[in-house]
């Protein structure tokens, strides 16, 4: 039996190692099938690392467009609000120049009037001294009483310093 010992051991030792190897080739197909499957999950993560890359890049450019919209709006909004300060200013001077116009219309008005009444009693005084005069020669009046007056002009309205500003709104 001594014989035989040795094959069974070679034969035994063949045999595990045999064993060894298939475990081995077993273990390095599924060592291969995980790093096929890593490799898949990597080019995955890889394919939306890029298309995320790609969304960043453009939500970036949108950022800097929308960016820029806002700047060049702000620029606007300001100029407005200038225009609008220019126009409300200008409009408050035109119409205190208007305002001074029509109370010197006014002064004027008066003053015109005051005149026609002084001429009108100069003329009513000049009335009486001739007629006076006339009386004292004993001579006919020349003027009747009867004279027809102007109609008296009608006043102008005032207008009231709280119309036609401007609202502040």
């Amino acid at each position: 039996m001594a014989p035989s010992a040795p094959r069974t051991r070679a034969a035994a030792a063949l045999r595990m190692k045999q064993i060894a190897l298939d475990n081995q080739g077993r273990t390095i197909r599924l060592l291969r099938a995980q790093l096929a499957t890593e490799r898949r999950g990597l080019a995955t993560m890889k394919k939306e690392l890029e298309d995320t890359q790609v969304a960043l890049e453009a939500s970036h450019k949108v950022i800097s467009g929308l960016t820029e919209i806002g700047l060049s709006m702000s620029k606007k909004i300001e100029k407005m609000k200038v225009k609008k300060q220019l126009a409300k200013a200008n409009h408050v001077e035109c119409h205190q120049k208007f305002q001074a116009r029509i109370h010197e219309a006014e002064d004027s008005m008066q003053a015109q009037h005051l005149i026609i009444e002084a001429l009108v009693d100069e003329k009513d005084s000049l009335l009486q001294t001739i007629q006076g005069l006339q009386e004292a020669k004993n001579a006919p009046a020349p003027f009747d009483d009867d004279w027809e007056e102007e109609p008296e002009e009608e006043e102008i309205e005032d207008i009231p310093l709280g119309e036609g500003e401007i609202d502040d709104e």
